[in-house]
């Protein structure tokens, strides 16, 4: 039986969860609007926002005050009315803590969706009511699929615009089921709203009385995100060798990181990788002080029994259940770089608190993300293109699927030259 292991923070005091969304849709489908709705309504926004956006939205003649300018922060996107960069927003209510990542609609900013969407645990799609499930819609569902995205939520928008009507609603919904059948999404909901006027966004609304079920803020302060992190599989990379040398602690030696997947005890046997090396775990240290367990996602500082050799890049398991130990290996990568992946090019990789370089092989098959077809033969992989890759390394790297775990199962690619992350990959 999984334990209950939720409410707590990094730091590993009791505390209010966080969950961390991201919004995807079509250009103008109403994303920012909805954001910004949901700071208004749940009163998050300072009184001098409100009246900066109040005053740019008078100036501008627009009749509805405009919530998106919240989030739209760059000059540039508030000046053409889209979203270019990922922009972070942070808000809180009496029972949650959120991260709202809201990502760009447009195709040539599909690096920046998965950037935005992998350390996500819901994603909202929006769809607009007046034009239904359309090619951007299935691209955004095949990202958070791929991307392992527990919870999903197609709020359907604009209803407004089709008088509230419960067919519009529908036909969205049985469409979107039918695509989503084909992928790996295991949670799904639907919720009509209007972003703009604020029907079901925090409020219910008096306008679609067919609607019984939940307003959006209701499914995101309550969905359960606590069995969303792996708490089987126990992954501790070290990040970090604690040797503070001072009097107190003259004999201290600790290794610090955060838990990438299952519970950790004082007094367990454990192995370390990847020497072999077996010892007890001695202590476990937090930011508030000892404590007896440790999990995802806390960061902690361990310390075990015996004087074995470990090191930054090393990996903290439990001695029955270790990860794979592969040099060559396939991974779904999504391509960040300007200039196409080379095969049989030599890049930097990050693997957890490991790096690496990899030669990358072959290429199986690029993804059209729009037709989810498999292109074989096309080696040919660009900026935003998906595509199915083997890499090798030059050391071993302690890796699980990345369905089984997201935090051992993701690694990034770098260009060596330019230091820039060209890759961002789930291990297959």
């Amino acid at each position: 039986m999984e334990e209950v292991v939720e409410k707590y923070d990094s730091t590993g005091y009791l505390d209010m969860e966080l969950l961390r969304f991201t919004t995807a849709g079509s250009v103008d489908d109403g994303k920012s609007t909805l954001i910004g709705r949901l700071l208004y309504d749940s009163k998050s926004i300072f009184a001098d926002q409100m009246e900066a956006i109040e005053a740019v939205s008078k100036r501008k003649g627009e009749e509805h005050v405009n919530l998106a300018l919240l989030t739209d922060g760059l000059r540039a996107e508030r000046e053409q009315g889209i979203t270019i960069d990922v922009a972070y927003r942070y808000f809180a209510t009496p029972k949650r803590k959120f991260i709202i990542a809201d990502t760009p609609g447009h195709i040539q900013y599909t690096r920046n969706m998965v950037t935005g969407a992998s350390t996500a645990n819901m994603a909202i799609i929006l769809v607009d009511a007046r034009h239904g499930v359309i090619e951007q819609t299935k691209r955004h569902a095949y990202i958070a699929s791929l991307l392992q995205i527990p919870h999903v939520v197609v709020c359907v928008n604009k209803m407004d615009l089709e008088d509230f009507g419960e067919n519009a609603f529908e036909k969205v919904r049985k469409d979107f089921e039918d695509f989503s059948a084909k992928l790996a999404i295991k949670d799904v909901r639907f919720v009509p709203i209007s972003a703009l006027l604020g029907d079901n966004v925090v409020n219910r609304s008096t306008n679609m009385p067919w609607y019984e079920g939940p307003t959006l803020m209701h499914i995101l302060e309550n969905v359960h995100i606590g069995s969303d992190q792996n708490h089987i599989d126990a992954r501790f990379p070290v990040q970090y060798v604690v040797r503070p040398m001072t009097t107190e602690y003259h004999d201290y030696r600790g290794y610090a990181g955060r838990v990438a997947g299952g519970i950790f005890r004082k007094g367990e046997e454990v192995a370390v990788l990847p020497s072999g090396f077996t010892s007890k775990i001695k202590s476990i240290d937090s930011m508030s002080g000892p404590v007896e367990k440790a999990f995802p996602p806390m960061s902690v500082t361990l310390t075990l029994e015996d004087d074995i050799d470990v090191s930054r890049g090393d990996m903290i398991v439990k001695v029955g259940n270790q990860p794979e130990s592969k040099q060559e290996f396939d991974v779904m990568v999504c391509w960040m770089g300007d200039k196409p992946m080379q095969v049989g090019g030599k890049y930097a990789l990050k693997h957890t608190s490991r790096d690496a370089r990899c030669v990358i092989k072959d290429v199986r098959y690029k993804m059209n993300i729009n037709t989810l077809q498999k292109i074989e033969d096309d080696n040919n992989i660009a900026l935003n293109d998906i595509a199915r890759i083997t890499v090798r390394t030059t050391v071993p790297i302690f890796l699980d699927g990345y369905r089984k775990n997201r935090n051992t199962g993701s690694l990034i690619l770098i260009d060596e030259a330019t230091n820039n992350t060209v890759g961002a990959g789930m291990i297959v």
